[in-house]
């Protein structure tokens, strides 16, 4: 099952180590030297050595930052979906506003056309001036319509140009997003190692002050 990336890991994660404890109301009984109430030590706790405190403490710190860069790829995706879908739908109204325009100019076509078939009939009976003058404006008509259309079929083969691209980026997007989620995963997984291996187990302190101290010097 798929665990989903809630929270990072957090700055302080390995308790102090534990330490032995004694009863002091312990009573000695007179007649037979015992303890009636004996002394109750708890057993000494293996502590992690120092180089064993190093690797977890270093792990701790990977593990921060890896959670902390995939918290930034996160959000850069997210943005990015969201600009796809916005040309996602850009692209649509796009496509929507060519099929409108589409239909408009075949209805202006077939008028056109039955224009054509009329003026077959009523120019020869015409005046010649009147002949003259709805053959111009037919022409001009027509030749309006040549334009409008010569301009749609650009604007398709554009829009038709931008559609690998858009198909590219999103192929490219979902890539990165399954990439992102195994690296999320793998991520999780290193934050059980550190569970393992790190969590709840004890350590001197003054090897932790030592490691700090040798952090430090090496950041200079």
């Amino acid at each position: 099952m798929k665990r989903i990336l809630v929270s990072l890991l957090a700055a302080a994660l390995m308790p102090a180590f534990a330490q032995s404890t004694v009863n002091p109301n312990a009573k000695v009984d007179p007649k037979n030297n015992k303890v009636s109430n004996p002394v109750v030590e708890k057993p000494k706790q293996k502590l992690m050595t120092r180089d064993e405190l190093r690797a977890c403490m270093k792990a701790n710190d990977a593990n921060r930052a890896e959670g902390e860069a995939i918290k930034t790829a996160q959000a850069a995706q997210t943005k990015e979906r969201a600009d796809l879908l916005k040309d996602k739908d850009d692209l649509s109204k796009k496509g929507e506003a060519l099929t409108v325009r589409t239909n408009e100019l075949l209805a202006e076509r077939a008028a056109l056309l039955k224009l054509n078939e009329e003026l077959k009939v009523s120019l020869p009976k015409a005046k010649k001036e009147e002949a003259e003058a709805l053959k111009k404006d037919y022409d001009a008509k027509a030749e309006a319509h040549s334009a409008r259309i010569d301009a749609l079929n650009k604007e398709k083969l554009d829009y038709k140009a931008l559609a690998p691209g858009f198909d590219s980026r999103v192929e490219a997007h979902n890539q990165a997003a399954k990439a992102l989620e195994a690296r999320a995963e793998a991520y999780l997984d290193k934050l059980d190692e550190w569970k393992a291996d790190c969590s709840n187990k004890p350590y001197d302190e003054a090897d932790e002050i030592a490691i700090k101290k040798e952090k430090a010097a090496a950041a200079k």
